[in-house]
């Protein structure tokens, strides 16, 4: 199975290469760095060193593994990490969050899982474990990992139940990849007992390290920035909004009820999408301005309907500068994002139905008074709506969410405690 596999990576290469060359029109990052990709790397470092392998596909998993990075470096201080992902801005958030590191964090793409492309990766870097983080398993990775002898970790892992269907529709490929994971540091029991189903041996609970997570001082700072340009108006963001619900969530905006001088927030998840949700936004009828226009000195005008958060690595700025947030992903069958962030942050959460790449922690918010859940963009805006009129209930939820958060904070010290024994 798996050679068959490899098979079908090596016909689709030209047309996944293809594709890269055309994302590169909208997002450049996705036409730099092309030997990466392909396994091939430079000159080896003169000084020899302990590498430490983390895999963190995109922004999200690159985020959430800040503070796993941040602990495995003090915990083995004559360490260095080669911190892999698949997408330009997960590199570039990377880059962003892990300066601090110099030297004993080195960047790179994660090659293709050809069989080969792995292997080169593997002797150049010489990595002594490879950590996974939440769902990347790569079959042809895992067996090269297995014939050099690294240990395999997936960390912060999770998996819903319909992930779980779908990889056990693919059989013994899936399986054997399974069989070749050393450990699995699992965010909830259900998450273990779903990972147990593909056959890992040793899965333990270690929470989600996204709990974790310490707010950037220069991200509260550029929130307080954001605020301050935008004034006393109140603020419903909507973060993290994926293809097709900015049209809900636009339709429903004008159809509702908001408080007067109420500004909408908008952040897509996706950066190569700013220009086509601008250009929704004023089909709307709506007057726009974008962040990236906005100088020091500059101020949100009045007749502002909506704000595009066109940047990135400023999320945490956005949700400090809101005094409602909406986590997107979850108005349509997406599996929703992580409410994590705004809760971090003291704010109330509101989150569409579904949710099931997150269902535990959205259900555990919700039963703490931090987070509601909405039926539909009507329903967000008819919440939001009362929300933003009720100074003393907001301020309840937020106060609600900030202690869900903080009650669920330690996954990091148990992730590091379970990997300990395959780092000695």
């Amino acid at each position: 199975m798996r050679l068959l596999y490899t098979l079908a990576w090596w016909l689709a290469l030209p047309l996944v290469l293809a594709r890269l060359w055309l994302r590169g029109r909208q997002e450049p990052g996705y036409r730099q760095h092309w030997g990466e990709r392909l396994g091939f790397y430079g000159r080896q470092p003169t000084t020899a060193t302990d590498t430490i392998w983390l895999h963190a596909v995109s922004v999200g998993e690159t985020r959430a593994a800040e503070p796993l990075i941040d602990a495995l470096l003090a915990a083995w201080p004559r360490c260095r990490i080669v911190l892999t992902h698949m997408t330009p801005t997960g590199r570039a958030t990377g880059k962003a969050l892990f300066a601090k590191h110099g030297a004993r964090l080195v960047q790179s793409y994660l090659p293709y899982d050809t069989g080969a492309m792995p292997a080169r990766f593997i002797r150049h870097f010489a990595p002594r474990i490879c950590i996974l983080m939440e769902t990347e398993v790569w079959p042809n990775l895992i067996h090269q990992c297995t014939r050099y002898k690294v240990p395999v970790v997936l960390a912060n892992a999770r998996l819903s139940q319909r992930s779980l269907g779908k990889a056990q529709r693919l059989g013994k490929l899936i399986a054997d990849a399974a069989h070749g994971i050393t450990l699995v540091a699992a965010q909830t029991q259900d998450d273990a007992d779903r990972v147990r189903q593909l056959g890992v041996q040793d899965v333990v609970v270690t929470g989600s390290i996204k709990f974790d997570v310490v707010v950037p001082g220069a991200a509260l700072a550029t929130g307080a920035w954001l605020r301050g340009a935008i004034g006393a108006r109140p603020v419903l963001l909507c973060a993290s909004t994926r293809e097709g619900e900015e049209q809900l969530i636009l339709d429903a905006y004008i159809r509702a009820s908001l408080p007067a001088h109420a500004l909408l927030l908008i952040v897509p998840r996706h950066p190569q999408r700013f220009d086509e949700v601008e250009k929704l936004i004023a089909a709307h009828g709506l007057a726009v301005q974008r962040r990236s226009g906005l100088a020091q000195d500059d101020v949100v005008g009045a007749g502002t309907q909506v704000l595009l958060g066109d940047s990135m690595g400023e999320m945490f700025a956005y949700y400090a500068a809101c005094d409602c947030a909406f986590v997107g992903g979850s108005l349509l069958p997406l599996g929703g994002q992580n409410l994590i962030e705004p809760a971090a942050l003291g704010k109330p959460v509101l989150i569409g139905p579904h949710t099931f790449n997150f269902a535990l922690v959205t259900e555990q918010a919700i039963a703490a008074g931090g987070a509601a859940l909405v039926a539909d963009a009507d329903a967000l805006m008819a919440q939001a709506s009362a929300l933003l009129q009720d100074t003393a209930r907001l301020s309840s939820m937020g106060q609600k969410a900030l202690a869900f958060a903080n009650q669920h904070r330690g996954a990091t010290p148990r992730t590091i405690a379970a990997i300990q024994p395959l780092l000695r």
